[in-house]
């Protein structure tokens, strides 16, 4: 009733004074003279979150190669100047996000960056709160997903993914990240999505087809390709020669390539064609 009440007083105040209303309100340039400046220092909250992160790959980066050769510092030490170095970051967030807390995306990237440091939980929250404030988001569904296919329960994967597939369906890493969970989780899915072994299988190829289509030269996509045919039985032979030579074309280094060659080499002993190994 008091809502009711409040909403008839809205409208019975909004007709005796309407003109008064139309004087008072800001024009529509006031607005979008404020998202401007609200988008600008959301982007400087983004730089300064890119930045750190390129840093702190590179330190890491930098880290592994010393160990290599025998040097290096304790990951207790390294860890201290990480967390130091994002802390700013941390900062520059809630910052924003006290000023400005209805900014789903902000929260979408602050859950990103809580996710990075390993505070799942934390990420999990903030990605919930921009669900509830614009479900339309995308990314927000994919990083759900990403959770729960990390977490659990695996079904919600199931159900966000395809939900990041249905809002954007141009994304080629949604079809990819769907495949993946369904690949790793195919029994679970099985039931899911009430499909026998094989139809499992087949969706997820199709997935994954889906997304080369739109990322034609992914590397670790056509290896997931590839691999899923490793998974069938009967094994199609020829079919996942035909993939691993697909993957062997988009492999941008050696390692990526002699990991390639070694999936070859284990088909081709295991159908009896060696003398096809590629050299």
């Amino acid at each position: 009733m008091k809502l009711l009440s409040s909403l008839l007083w809205f409208f019975l105040a909004a007709s005796l004074v309407g003109a008064a209303d139309e004087k008072s309100a800001p024009p529509p340039d006031a607005a979008t003279a404020t998202n401007a400046v609200i988008e600008a220092e959301y982007q400087k909250v983004l730089a300064l979150d890119d930045a750190a992160q390129t840093e702190v790959d590179q330190w890491i980066r930098e880290n592994q190669a010393f160990r290599a050769q025998g040097g290096g510092v304790p990951d207790a030490e390294l860890n201290r100047r990480i967390a130091e170095r994002r802390a700013p970051v941390q900062q520059a967030y809630l910052n924003f996000l006290t000023a400005h807390p209805n900014h789903a995306r902000a929260h979408v990237s602050y859950g990103s960056f809580l996710n990075d440091t390993t505070d799942a939980a934390a990420a999990l929250a903030q990605w919930e709160i921009a669900r509830g404030l614009d479900p339309s988001i995308p990314a927000v569904w994919n990083n759900l997903a990403n959770y729960y296919a990390e977490n659990g329960p695996t079904t919600n994967a199931f159900a966000d993914y395809a939900k990041a597939i249905e809002l954007n369906p141009h994304e080629p890493l949604y079809y990819h990240n769907l495949g993946r969970v369904i690949y790793l989780f195919n029994q679970e899915a099985a039931g899911y999505f009430h499909l026998t072994e094989a139809e499992t299988f087949a969706k997820v190829l199709t997935l994954y087809r889906q997304a080369q289509q739109l990322a034609p030269d992914d590397f670790p996509l056509a290896s997931d390709i590839a691999q899923t045919y490793n998974a069938i039985r009967p094994f199609p032979a020829d079919a996942a020669l035909q993939a691993w030579n697909d993957a062997l074309r988009l492999a941008h280094d050696d390692v990526e390539r002699e990991g390639v060659r070694l999936h070859l080499a284990r088909i081709k002993i295991q159908t009896g064609a060696l003398d096809a190994a590629p050299s």
